[in-house]
């Protein structure tokens, strides 16, 4: 697949996939994210205007933070990886927990673009994100059901965005782990090929 494709593929199924956990915590039957351990963090007074931060830790000393402008990712033998929404351009840092939580950009830790010796653990970072994003999908579509997913997609694609079908997007996401894995300097840009093994 061509780089641009490349880079088109990740931030529309990024950006549809951050709609569908806002939509996960606004199901009628129950906070989905709540159900599945995530932690709901409520602003601060002086936050009032912003939304909730979702937490939630993994095994091994890893955890997932998600915010509608971003998710953060942090692995203690790696660090963190910042996703932005609309970029599909992962920000390395060394830190691989928060010291404040993330109710804006400007929250975030000193996030950048990964140097040499920070590729490989980026790149880690990166495409263990994208298969726990794929195995939330799973979860979802094992769990609630594609009638479910298909019905938080149902407003997605009203002002004619691309959609990717409730039915594929694990799939969708394995495939994107698959190529950007093969092709790692469409995402991380002059990165040699044997940074990852």
């Amino acid at each position: 697949m061509p780089h641009g494709e490349l880079l088109e593929l990740a931030v529309t199924l990024f950006s549809q996939q951050v709609w569908c956990w806002g939509q996960d915590i606004l199901r009628p039957k129950g906070n989905w994210l709540k159900a599945v351990g995530f932690h709901r963090i409520a602003p601060p007074s002086s936050r009032k205007d912003c939304p909730s931060v979702y937490s939630l830790d993994l095994p091994e000393s890893r955890c997932v933070i998600l915010r509608g402008f971003g998710v953060f990712y942090g692995d203690q033998r790696y660090g963190g990886v910042f996703l932005p929404r609309y970029q599909f351009r992962p920000k390395y840092t060394k830190h691989s927990r928060l010291i404040s939580l993330p109710w804006s950009h400007d929250d975030l830790p000193d996030l950048r673009a990964p140097q040499n010796t920070d590729r490989t653990n980026c790149a880690s970072l990166t495409l263990d994100l994208i298969d726990w994003i794929r195995s939330y999908e799973v979860r979802v579509a094992e769990t609630l059901g594609r009638d479910y997913r298909r019905s938080t997609l149902a407003q997605w694609g009203n002002d004619s965005k691309p959609v990717i079908p409730a039915e594929e997007m694990a799939h969708q996401w394995r495939l994107l782990g698959i190529a950007i894995a093969g092709d790692l300097p469409t995402i991380f840009p002059n990165h040699t090929q044997q940074c990852v093994g």
